[in-house]
């Protein structure tokens, strides 16, 4: 439901638009500066004994960016299910409550 306002139907304004566009470019340079922090120091020594990646740093390198990468896809997929599920909870229990 994008583009909609969380309490209305309406669209959202451009200050909410900027608001997330800024948070999603945040989370994603927070998510490639992590990343490369944790490969680097997993897949490439202290000493540097060349100035290219060896095959096997590079190998390295690939498989460990494919698998931050659908780790940060999994887990972002399960918040968003434990997020719809207790937005669906909270529906119907808005709706089993008494009006007041």
């Amino acid at each position: 439901m994008a583009g909609l306002a969380p309490g209305g139907g309406g669209a959202m304004d451009e200050a909410q638009m900027k608001l997330m566009q800024d948070l999603e470019v945040e989370v994603m340079a927070d998510l490639f500066n992590r990343m490369t922090a944790v490969c680097h120091r997993k897949c490439v020594p202290t000493r540097y004994r060349d100035s290219e990646l060896s095959k096997g740093e590079s190998v390295c390198l690939d498989r460990c960016v494919a698998k931050y990468l659908d780790v940060h896809e999994r887990i972002g997929q399960k918040l968003t299910n434990i997020s719809q599920a207790e937005q669906e909870n909270l529906k119907a229990m808005q709706m089993q409550a008494p009006p007041s």
